[in-house]
């Protein structure tokens, strides 16, 4: 069953379309990679998708339309992101920012205390920083504690732009391993990456952004093969690139 769905989706910002005319579509349990170069519009599409940005078209999740719906009530029926400069609160413990983003779900305390145990489970790094404030943490231990805090909401859909941004290979690889397993938990993950290579090994499907167009689109295997992708995004460059 189709979970969040994108029809026409266009953004402008003034008189220039930053997304144009974008369609895409994710089940539960699915992983879909959005990839392509810088100023490709791959950011602008989430926050797009999550109600930050204004956008004609048509957005449905799990089959309401979300013309009306404001970020505050997407969070509430299960829309997480974690944006690329991930937005912690470094002066406040692991803990505490991990508590902050069960917030959707206060009242259940019980609930609360076991989705800290499976961050913990899941992150064990994170349990032995608990105490410690998120600002003195590595950049791989604050994108841990950014999915970590997005976790704790409890997502259907979880958006992810740029995790692997400024990291490096080994943590990358932890990372992505990550992603990968929470597929079985049945939460679907809309993944923005620039790292082509390592985003198509872990999707099911993948779409490439081109000056806010969707240029290829397919299974992430035929992707991986595709002469066309591997001349433009594999070669190397697009790994290089910075951040949008």
């Amino acid at each position: 069953m189709t979970l969040l769905q994108a029809q026409s989706l266009t953004v402008a910002y003034r008189r220039v379309e930053a997304v144009s005319d974008v369609s895409l579509s994710i089940a539960a349990g699915q992983i879909i990679t959005v990839i392509g170069a810088n100023g490709a519009g791959k950011t602008t599409l989430l926050a797009a998708l999550m109600g930050l940005l204004p956008s004609t078209g048509r957005i449905t999740y799990n089959g309401t339309d979300l013309a009306t719906s404001d970020v505050e009530s997407r969070v509430e029926a299960g829309m997480c992101l974690v944006p690329e400069r991930r937005e912690l609160f470094t002066d406040m413990p692991v803990a505490d920012n991990l508590l902050l983003g069960a917030f959707p779900h206060r009242r259940d305390r019980a609930g609360i205390q076991r989705s800290l145990a499976e961050v913990y489970d899941l992150f064990p790094r994170l349990a032995e920083r608990r105490r410690q404030r998120a600002g003195t943490l590595s950049g791989g231990e604050r994108q841990m504690l950014a999915l970590g805090r997005a976790l704790m909401a409890r997502p259907r859909l979880l958006m992810l732009d740029e995790p692997s941004l400024g990291l490096a290979p080994l943590i990358v690889a932890e990372i992505f391993r990550t992603i990968a397993n929470l597929r079985t938990s049945g939460v679907a993950i809309l993944l923005v990456e620039q790292n082509a290579r390592a985003a198509l090994d872990i999707a099911d499907e993948g779409y490439v952004l081109e000056t806010g167009r969707v240029r290829l689109h397919g299974p992430a295997a035929n992707l991986r093969d595709d002469p066309q992708l591997t001349a433009l995004y594999l070669g190397g460059d697009l790994e290089e690139s910075e951040g949008e």
